[in-house]
């Protein structure tokens, strides 16, 4: 899998040694608000890692570098299915209102065009107005389609 590279990070492929600093990376509570759930200390992240990076080969999972520092500071991913990508970001509580989930969701969806694919979705709670925003500087578009009470955000090149 591919680096991705934009002016202010690094998409490095995930891998499971990046458990314990990405465990601190996402051990704020209110990165649950909108998807449920409760953080993952470093065993459990180690163990779920360990399953993605042996995953089928359409799982695609990075963790984002702030260049600048080096620190970890979130992940995107794509799952592709024939021509279409559904992504998804997270970026830790104290990086977030940089920009940085936007530029890290522009650049996947750059890696989607790279590839030829030509539908991108993303699923977005309806009151989480900061992901909205960073799906629509991805280029996606909300549509009418809920689903387990996310709106589908989608972009489809011609």
């Amino acid at each position: 899998m591919d680096i991705v590279e934009t002016s202010r990070l690094s998409l490095l492929p995930l891998r499971v040694e990046h458990a314990e600093e990405m465990a601190a990376v996402l051990g704020d509570p209110r990165l649950h608000t909108f998807t449920g759930g409760v953080p993952l200390t470093a065993p459990e992240l180690r163990a779920r890692y360990e399953r993605l990076v042996a995953g089928p080969p359409n799982w695609h999972n990075w963790v984002l570098r702030l260049r600048a520092d080096g620190c970890l500071t979130g992940y995107v991913q794509a799952t592709v299915e024939e021509d279409t990508a559904e992504i998804a970001w997270v970026v830790g509580v104290p990086w977030q209102g940089r920009g940085l989930a936007a530029e890290a969701a522009r650049a996947l969806v750059g890696w989607c065009d790279d590839r030829g694919i030509g539908t991108v979705v993303a699923h977005v709670h309806p009151d989480h107005a900061a992901s909205g925003a960073v799906a629509a500087h991805a280029g996606l578009r909300p549509t009418t389609h809920v689903h387990d009470g996310e709106l589908r955000w989608e972009r489809t090149r011609p």
